[in-house]
């Protein structure tokens, strides 16, 4: 289950995706997540659904690879389903004891449902076709307006840079310390959901020492490097738009507009 988290990791290959500017690719991360809150139809979601497999298949990222970070958030899946059956009001349709599942419930979770795991699948997209290093060049080029305000825009994308990196490296810790933990009689799953939890303790304490490690290591290196943050730093490699960035960009606003395009025609249901 640990391993199945994909967002953080980056999938080498070629792929038209791979060679975009970051920048085009957080625009596009962004635009597609906008493009699922604009409503609630059928046709919104088909057309949504239809692009994100369109982008996977053009980013040569095998679907398998893809779906299989839904494992990992399969609990926040159920859980926003069953909140949405029990608690929304409407037209009853089933009775459980004191609980009613409603006809607008069940339309309600099988929209979050969808929505949430075209959100997770979109947002893994771009850290699995982007380096950590692109991704930090590109986040602190589109944040670059931000200076004005006096805000560290470069410090942020080092910092968000390097929370993503450490997530398949913190994953793979992990699933050394449960392996070691279960070699030693540690049981993870059996159990209720307490006694699941009191399992997790022995877990999260070396986690966290290792992560702190890992931390001051990395502050360290920086240091020895004579690392003195964003001011007057170059690029060895500085970040061009060419092409096929632009071809990219107008096809992103031409997706948006069709999304706003069919909000309007067709009615929420």
């Amino acid at each position: 289950m640990i391993r199945d988290i994909t967002i953080g990791q980056y999938y080498q290959t070629d792929s038209v995706i791979h060679k975009l500017d970051p920048r085009v690719k957080l625009a596009g991360t962004v635009i597609f997540l906008i493009s699922l809150f604009l409503g609630r139809s059928v046709p919104l979601y088909l057309l949504a659904g239809v692009a994100l497999a369109a982008v996977i298949k053009i980013s040569r990222v095998p679907f398998g690879f893809m779906v299989k970070g839904l494992k990992a958030v399969l609990f926040i899946l159920i859980f926003s389903a069953v909140f949405n059956l029990f608690l929304t009001e409407g037209t009853p349709v089933i009775t459980i004891w004191k609980l009613t599942i409603t006809l607008e419930g069940i339309i309600t979770a099988l929209y979050m449902v969808i929505r949430l795991m075209m959100l997770i699948v979109g947002s893994s997209l771009l850290t699995l076709t982007t380096t950590p290093n692109n991704l930090t060049d590109g986040l602190e080029k589109s944040l670059g307006f931000l200076k004005i305000f006096r805000v560290p825009v470069h410090e942020v994308a080092m910092m968000m840079s390097i929370a993503l990196r450490f997530i398949p490296i913190l994953i793979e810790e992990t699933d050394k310390i449960m392996k070691a933990q279960t070699a030693r009689g540690a049981d993870f799953e059996h159990g209720n959901i307490i006694q699941k939890a009191k399992a997790m303790v022995p877990l999260l304490v070396p986690l966290f020492i290792s992560a702190f490690r890992r931390a001051n290591d990395l502050a360290m290196a920086m240091e020895a490097r004579c690392y003195r943050g964003g001011e007057g730093r170059t690029k060895m490699k500085p970040l061009k738009y060419k092409k096929r960035d632009v071809m990219a960009y107008l096809i992103l606003f031409a997706y948006l507009g069709l999304m706003i395009v069919v909000r309007n025609l067709f009615p929420v249901f």
